[in-house]
């Protein structure tokens, strides 16, 4: 079974929120450096933020800041990704990864969710 499991997916008008969750059952979150990624249809994954295991946090897409933000919940061994103002552009499937420290690099890290889709609509 999946390690990270993403959810709170789905359709969402432009200007709308969302709020995804990364919660991992088999080992302790808080330890780990967790970040969300996001794949548009015909495009690489990218890198969106990431929140380190002492919560310093990072944006590696100008797009998204002022708009998203990343929180952990260690007693639900939970990572958080709030969107707000979404737009078109922001519609791709989300993935949450865990590893040691941040990084933009997909290949970096060593344990992924199965990722949750997010459709804003116009």
């Amino acid at each position: 079974q999946v390690q990270l499991v993403e959810s709170g997916g789905g359709l969402v008008q432009t200007g709308g929120s969302l709020r995804l969750s990364c919660t991992n059952s088999a080992f302790t979150m808080e330890y780990y450096a967790t970040a969300w990624f996001r794949q548009a249809p015909g495009k690489e994954r990218e890198a969106v933020l990431c929140i380190s295991h002492q919560n310093k946090i990072t944006y590696y897409l100008d797009s998204v800041k002022g708009r998203f933000s990343i929180s952990r919940d260690s007693a639900k061994n939970t990572v958080y990704l709030e969107m707000k103002s979404l737009k078109p552009e922001d519609t791709a499937d989300y993935y949450c990864a865990a590893e040691s420290v941040c990084s933009y690099k997909s290949q970096d890290y060593g344990t992924w969710g199965q990722g949750t889709q997010v459709t804003v609509s116009s």
